[in-house]
């Protein structure tokens, strides 16, 4: 991994106006039980964090490496510029930050593929995800959950059940993916959110094996090497159960892989790219097979 990355910048949200600031208080109140309401209506992730900037459910994929190495998982200090979109099969992540989607213009602009963010610990559920999951679906675009994990809060099983439980479990429509554990570092505190190596081993293992018996999957692994490496001792232990998604934001032709696996895949490869049907920067990932391989991801088979 490299220095600190000077990709371009995206503007951190402004302050509120006396106006937003009504329409925030009413949407606290009307927010769903268990869901944290946005103070606004975000377009895009912010490309610069620091640790706590957050409020506890905003976290969002590649949240805890911009916060803790200011974007050190992108290599060099290059401005990253996404592959092009008919480069292998091409597929996008989304939370509440990219806001209300297209998905019809998604799928026209040849993404194939999109996890959401559906849940995060055991309280926060993704205001976002009950439209942009059925709504990916009828737009012909393979879809799947994933979850956001906060192992200092509960167990790995407690976890891995309440995402089962809230959007992240699995049907057979050739359409679906398995969910996915969007394990990295601690957007709002420490970097392995206290726990030891082998605690932390033990937490994914919980988590994997709960979601595996309520769902029949196993789950996808979303991690960076710095974090995998540093708060699990580059542990080889989840190679052989769950398919590698690793955020590694470069333009070289493979990423950089955790210790502990040899084959990744999907790759997310930046974190400021562009789609039509939404406004804003995304995630764009890549899938490592044909679509006859992601769609076999898809049903299991």
């Amino acid at each position: 991994m490299k220095s600190r990355s000077s990709r371009s910048r995206r503007p951190r949200l402004g302050r509120l106006t006396l106006g937003g600031v009504l329409a925030a208080t009413l949407a606290l109140l009307i927010a769903p039980t268990g869901t944290a309401a946005a103070a606004d209506e975000p377009v895009g992730e912010p490309s610069t964090l620091e640790v706590g900037e957050l409020q506890p459910g905003q976290a969002f994929m590649g949240a805890g490496e911009l916060a803790h190495e200011g974007g050190a998982i992108a290599e060099d200090s290059q401005i990253i510029t996404p592959l092009a979109p008919t480069d292998g099969v091409q597929g996008i992540d989304v939370s509440r930050w990219q806001g209300s989607i297209n998905w019809t213009s998604v799928r026209n602009a040849g993404i194939q593929f999109a996890w959401m963010k559906a849940t995060e610990g055991t309280t926060y559920r993704d205001p976002n995800f009950n439209t942009n999951y059925p709504n990916a679906y009828y737009a012909g675009v393979i879809r799947g959950a994933y979850h956001f994990a906060l192992p200092n809060s509960s167990s790995g099983a407690t976890q891995a059940n309440f995402f089962a439980s809230n959007g992240g479990a699995w049907s057979a429509d050739n359409l679906t993916l398995p969910g996915v554990l969007d394990i990295e570092s601690n957007p709002y505190g420490s970097q392995c959110y206290g726990l030891s190596t082998s605690q932390m081993r033990s937490w994914i293992q919980d988590f994997y094996n709960t979601y595996k018996s309520r769902t029949g999957r196993d789950i996808v692994i979303y991690t960076s090497p710095s974090w995998w490496n540093t708060c699990t001792g580059s542990w080889s232990g989840m190679a052989s159960q769950s398919p590698l998604w690793v955020a590694h934001w470069t333009t070289a032709n493979s990423p950089t892989l955790p210790g502990g696996f040899s084959v990744h895949t999907v790759w997310q490869y930046t974190s400021t790219g562009s789609v039509s049907g939404i406004s804003g920067n995304v995630d764009r990932n890549q899938f490592n097979g044909s679509r006859d391989r992601l769609l076999a991801l898809a049903n299991n088979t």
